[in-house]
């Protein structure tokens, strides 16, 4: 019904008619209609019949039957009764200035004043809609109404609204007599002797209502109450807490901030104070403070071409009793995140230039939540250059010479790295263990092609570090053949260099074998890509040269282990520590395999049709061969691969074979297994030693039901990159990333998905066994309930892992939504019925209780 109606100056019926009122304001009154217009005696009234339009200014009016009195300057229109149906059609549908269109039963206007009585309106306002009663424009544009109902629901008779008995309606504001909610056309005692709305063409500020609910440890509660603040039309903020009967409390700030076509983002500063145990104990006495800081910026794409600036913020308290343990991921019962134990924050900034060079400039951190280790980059810089040919001319024309396909690249990374814990990281010498150095990067290759078949490819690497912090050790032997070191770390400039020669061919080999066109499989493919490589890198940890070593006690001896010398680096634990092995000159072999099926296709209705079915996928095996090594020249084989048996069920698949033999020792006076430097065949062995193997699935019994709401969420994600967003709906599109069940499709009838994963390991003594399974899945059980359901089975304590189902209702223009975690150290329930509209997001009736309990 909330049509856009445009006046067509281009199309004009034989019954067009304009005329000129006698007003002083001497504008024109367009006037039209489909099946007839008729004019009185004296012509003073033009009756128009039949999908009647006038145009006056800026008002513009549609109806079926419209009188227009030229002398009185007024206008009445009606809809008309249907002959054959009954039906009330051709309501008027009028527009004036910016207003939104409306529909009424009936309006009289007059076109001199502007003045206009209006009965039975239907309008859209911001979001909400207004309905019945009567209304009565004024010259001044105030708005007088009388028994309207003011509702989010967008159906002419609304399933529920605020009766509103009489009030003034301004450029701001609406001021209301008594007002009552109805529900279902039944009056209840919800309501107020008067009210104020502000009425603004931005966000405005106002109390946001908490939850109550009850908590098993720390009593009942108010959650997620306090007052919203709209700073303007690019910046809000929400100022939330949560307070609790045994005095636990939580504070939060969210903002969100948007500029469209330019970027969007949020910012989330929490902390809570959460006392636990009984009131008197040291646990009551010293409440746990926990605190988080979340910061998200995108920007979009088209913004500034070849520019970009994001980040990705997350911080939070550490330890036993961090902030998504000790808060229950924010009071939001999310088990995966209160499980979460590392986080990882970065701040990026990139520019890539016309000839293909490319530079960023980011600073980042990983924190590890049990231990509360942090790892801090600030900043990390990198520059890189593309592959070029120095000696081939842009202009070349003809097949290009043997040192014309030389490339060359170069690539730069920076490092400024704290490895600590944050306990320490504030101390005085917190700024001492700050790790400095660049890396240097450049490569040189060739590739051509041999005998038709053989893929060449000929180059080396050249790699060097440079490091403003280096380390020594001193070191102590004692007489049991032990020893122990001191380490310093000495900041000044070192510089250290490798390099690598390499070369490498490749082919690939077909077999088929074609079976009789009429059976059901009709050809079977295999296509084989060998590949053989050659490396070569001399020694480079020798003590002396390079960045190592020799390990000297304090007698000036060298010390040795299992016979070797002992050596360092001292760019150990340094910013960049380097590529600086060991000599090598191995042999590298793999082989990739593709097997493909052809077969009939059962829905083509010519009977030719066939289509191909991949079954195995890239199965391939790599490992090398060291001619330098001391020993255990032969690596480990590793494999991988995919077959996909039908549409919906793919496996994947990996593991490890080990070549070497096993033979007896004995340690600590048992008898265990260790490799030995001999390989499987020269012990009679047909086979490798498997040493681990793994695989893993995903299954979903409804696959086209899943692409759907994936192709949703991608469109959302594009949208808001590219388009921006409103606050509103970044806000959204936030609670949906966070809480995938917060987004629920009733047009996906039902879905059931699970994935497992199986991993085997050997290391000739001890074998283990590990299996993960995981499953969810929805139903609609009628067009308006649907059922979710997410959980897993723990083989290890063979049971359930926490589960969370949830039941929704879609009520048109409300929705109701129950969650319940049923078992666990974070079970709960929550009840919430509420309406969709956003503009009263505070109209709703909540109930909640959790179990959320320390001790667990």
């Amino acid at each position: 019904m909330q049509q856009i109606i445009k006046l067509d100056t281009t199309k004009k019926d034989k019954s067009n008619k304009t005329g000129k009122n006698n007003s002083s304001l001497d504008q024109k009154v367009e006037y039209k209609a489909n099946d007839s217009v008729k004019m009185s005696a004296d012509k003073n009234i033009v009756y128009l019949y039949g999908n009647a339009r006038v145009v006056y200014g800026d008002f513009e009016l549609d109806a079926g039957y419209i009188r227009y009195d030229k002398k009185q300057n007024s206008i009445f229109a009606r809809g008309v009764k249907d002959p054959k149906t009954g039906r009330y059609a051709g309501r008027p549908i009028f527009k004036s200035g910016t207003d939104g269109t409306a529909i009424a039963d009936s309006i009289f206007y007059n076109s001199e004043t502007t003045k206009a009585k209006v009965y039975g309106v239907f309008s859209e306002q911001e979001g909400g809609f207004f309905s019945g009663g009567q209304s009565k424009k004024q010259i001044d544009d105030e708005l007088h109404i009388k028994n309207v109902m003011y509702s989010t629901c967008n159906l002419p008779h609304p399933h529920f609204g605020l009766m509103i008995s009489k009030g003034v309606v301004t450029e701001k504001q609406i001021i209301t007599g008594p007002v009552y909610m109805i529900i279902e056309d039944i009056p209840t005692f919800l309501g107020l002797p008067f009210a104020f709305f502000p009425k603004q063409n931005k966000r405005t500020s106002g109390v946001i209502l908490p939850t109550p609910g009850e908590d098993a440890t720390r009593g009942f509660f108010l959650q997620n109450g306090g007052y919203y603040i709209g700073l303007n039309d690019y910046w809000d903020a929400k100022l939330l807490g949560s307070i609790y009967t045994n005095g636990s409390y939580e504070t939060n700030l969210l903002s969100n901030y948007t500029k469209r076509y330019k970027y969007n983002g949020n910012i989330n500063l929490a902390y809570a104070s959460f006392k636990d145990g009984l009131e008197g104990t040291e646990a009551f006495k010293n409440p746990t403070k926990n605190f988080s800081i979340n910061w998200s910026h995108s920007q979009n794409a088209n913004a500034n071409p070849g520019t970009t600036f994001s980040a990705s913020v997350r911080l939070v308290s550490t330890g036993r009793k961090g902030y998504y343990k000790n808060t229950a991921a924010g009071t939001t019962y999310d088990i995966n995140t209160i499980a979460t134990n590392s986080t990882s924050s970065s701040i990026s900034y990139a520019k890539a230039y016309s000839n293909g060079m490319n530079f960023s400039l980011a600073a980042s951190s990983d924190q590890t939540l049990s231990t509360r280790a942090i790892s801090l980059r600030l900043p990390e810089m990198t520059f890189n250059v593309p592959t070029f040919n120095p000696f081939s001319s842009k202009n070349a024309v003809g097949e290009q010479k043997w040192y014309q396909k030389i490339t060359v690249g170069y690539s730069l990374q920076g490092t400024n790295r704290i490895d600590t814990f944050d306990s320490l990281l504030f101390q005085n010498d917190g700024l001492k263990r700050l790790r400095s150095g660049f890396s240097h990067n450049i490569p040189i290759n060739m590739s051509f092609t041999a005998l038709k078949y053989l893929n060449f490819s000929l180059g080396g690497t050249y790699n060097e570090v440079w490091n403003f912090q280096s380390v020594t050790r001193r070191y102590t032997s004692y007489a049991d053949n032990t020893y122990s070191f001191r380490e310093d770390t000495i900041s000044g400039f070192k510089r250290a260099g490798s390099y690598s020669f390499s070369t490498s061919m490749s082919t690939k080999i077909y077999g088929r074998r074609d079976f009789s066109p009429t059976g059901k499989i009709q050809a079977l493919r295999h296509v084989m890509t060998p590949n053989v490589s050659f490396s070569y890198s001399p020694d480079f940890t020798k003590a002396g040269a390079g960045p190592f070593r020799p390990a000297i006690d304090q007698n000036g001896n060298q010390i040795y282990t299992s016979g070797q010398p002992l050596k360092y680096s001292i760019f150990d634990g340094m910013a960049q520590p380097g590529s600086f092995g060991g000599p090598n000159a191995s042999i590298g072999f793999g082989l990739d395999n593709t097997v493909e099926l052809k077969v009939r296709n059962k829905n083509d209705t010519t009977g030719t049709g066939s289509k191909k079915i991949p079954i195995i996928q890239g199965l391939s095996f790599s490992g090398s061969y060291n001619f330098l090594a001391p020993s255990y020249k032969l690596s480990t084989i590793g494999f991988s691969g995919r077959s996909q048996f039908t549409d919906k069920l793919g496996i994947n698949y990996n593991g490890t074979l080990d070549p070497y033999a096993l033979k007896d020792t004995t340690v600590n006076g048992q008898i265990m297994k260790i490799r030995e430097d001999r390989l499987f065949f020269q012990k009679n062995k047909f086979l490798p030693r498997l040493t681990n193997f793994g695989f893993s699935f995903d299954y979903s019994l409804n696959p086209e039901a899943l692409k759907r709401k994936n192709a949703a969420n991608d469109k959302l994600g594009e949208a808001a990159n590219k388009k921006g967003m409103t606050d509103i709906q970044s806000e959204q599109l936030a609670a949906i990333s966070r809480d995938p069940n917060a987004f629920v499709d009733f047009n996906i009838p039902w879905n059931f998905s699970f994935s497992y994963s199986f991993q085997y390991a050997n290391d000739g003594n001890i074998s283990t066994i590990s299996n993960t399974l995981n499953f969810n899945g929805d139903v609609n059980l009628t067009p308006k309930w649907k059922v979710t359901f997410n959980s897993g089975y723990d083989f290890k304590n063979n049971g359930l892992t926490p589960m969370n189902l949830a039941i929704y209702r879609d009520l048109h223009c409300w929705d109701m939504s129950v969650n319940w975690v049923p078992f666990g150290a974070y079970r709960s329930y929550s009840l919430t019925i509420k309406v969709k509209a956003s503009i009263l997001q505070d109209l709703k009736l909540s109930k909640r209780q959790g179990f959320y309990n320390t001790y667990r």
